[in-house]
């Protein structure tokens, strides 16, 4: 199948030529350039949300009454398209990388909280019951047994954030930030599908390769658990 763009006339699919071109540099943004700003975000995305979600869920978890308040909360956050949530933001902090980074990071929180409150209440009671007669005051509780027990459901919570982040951070190309959503819109625009498929094969490979690592830390953080199932 033959395509056209204004710049370059009748190609193949794939391009490589405009490939090796643009890798390290580009008239807009590299490839290289792209993939760097997609981990930003998404990395920042993904830190800012655990660090807002371990107090919120360690809260719901501790006073019950609180569970379904911020599970709620976050499920509405979770819930809005993320077109209307950027686009709400838009005029309030502009066409910024805040704005970008406001709406992802609301869409962590629901995952983050719900899989690490999951983690806190699968610590059996009589861990806690052991870590109370050993004199154990609830936060020294909190820091040494619970939160090291929950780790395997917190990094699961992490690992789908992480990739359900992955994609959600290409719609912010609409915003002028997106990373290699930037390289898939240009396809659209141009009608050019080496873009589009460059950005969109990238996204998949940075999935993977992040997940694979979350699951190596994993083990490196919870050695008795592969211990437990071997």
């Amino acid at each position: 199948m033959q395509w056209t763009t204004a710049e370059n006339g009748p190609q193949s699919w794939i391009w490589w030529k405009w490939i090796g071109d643009h890798f390290w540099s580009g008239r807009n943004l590299s490839i290289l350039d792209a993939t760097r700003q997609h981990i930003e975000l998404t990395a920042l995305a993904v830190g800012i949300g655990l660090l807002i979600s371990l107090p919120l869920a360690v809260l719901a978890w501790r006073y019950h009454w609180l569970e379904s308040p911020v599970l709620g909360t976050t499920g509405a956050i979770y819930t809005i398209p993320s077109l209307a949530l950027f686009a709400f933001f838009v005029p309030i902090t502009g066409l910024t990388t805040t704005t970008a980074e406001i709406g992802l990071i609301g869409y962590t929180l629901l995952i983050l909280v719900r899989n690490t409150v999951t983690g806190l209440d699968a610590v059996p009671a009589e861990v806690r019951e052991a870590a109370q007669g050993m004199g154990f005051r609830p936060f020294r509780q909190l820091i040494r047994i619970d939160l090291p027990l929950a780790v395997p459901s917190i990094i699961a919570g992490v690992r789908i954030a992480t990739v359900t982040t992955i994609g959600l951070v290409t719609v912010t190309a609409l915003i002028g930030e997106g990373g290699l959503g930037q390289l898939i819109y240009d396809g659209f625009l141009r009608d050019f599908h080496t873009t589009l498929i460059v950005g969109s094969a990238l996204c998949v490979v940075l999935a993977v390769i992040a997940d694979l690592l979350l699951v190596g830390l994993t083990k490196l953080l919870t050695p008795w658990a592969s211990r437990r199932r071997s």
